[in-house]
C-alpha cells in the first residue's frame, strides 16, 4: 500500500513527542472474517509504571483534494472501518487520524464535518508538516 505524502512527518513527529514506532504498517487480519487493512502507523508510549502502556493506531491523510468536503467523506468511511476492524483485533489500542494543520484549520469552516467529528468522536492528531511536530491532540 502506498505511504501518505505526510507518512514520515508524521512518524517522526510522534517519535519527537516520545512514542515509540512499533508498527509501520499497522497490519489488521483475520483470514476468518476474510479482513486485510493497513493502518499506517502503530505506536506506544510509556505512561507511568503504574499505568502501563498506551498504544495507539495512526491512519495519516493529505487532505490536498481540490474538495475538503469530498475528501472527508472517504477519509471518514475508511476510519469508521479501520475503528470497527480494530475493536476485533485489538481493543485496547486507540485509532487516531491524522491531519495536517491547514487541512484542520480549513475543516472548521464546514459545521457539519465538525458535528461529525464531535457526534463520532473521532480522535484526532494534528500536526505541522513543515516542523514536523504535533500541534493537537483531540482524544
Amino acid at each position: 500500500m502506498a505511504k501518505d505524502l505526510y507518512h514520515q512527518a508524521v512518524k517522526t513527529a510522534l517519535m519527537n513527542d516520545g512514542w515509540t514506532i512499533t508498527h509501520d504498517p499497522y497490519i489488521l487480519s483475520d483470514k476468518e472474517q476474510k479482513m486485510h487493512y493497513e493502518i499506517d502507523l502503530g505506536a506506544e508510549k510509556l505512561l507511568a509504571a503504574e499505568k502501563g502502556t498506551e498504544k495507539i493506531a495512526i491512519e495519516v491523510k493529505s487532505f490536498l483534494r481540490q474538495s475538503l468536503p469530498n475528501e472527508f467523506h472517504s477519509v471518514f468511511g475508511q476510519y469508521l472501518i479501520y475503528l470497527e476492524a480494530l475493536m476485533q483485533v485489538e481493543v485496547d489500542r486507540i485509532l487516531y487520524l491524522a491531519i495536517p494543520l491547514f487541512a484542520y484549520e480549513k475543516m472548521k469552516e464546514y459545521l457539519f464535518l465538525v458535528h461529525l467529528l464531535e457526534k463520532f468522536q473521532i480522535k484526532l492528531i494534528v500536526f505541522e508538516e513543515v516542523n514536523q511536530t504535533i500541534v493537537v491532540w483531540i482524544k
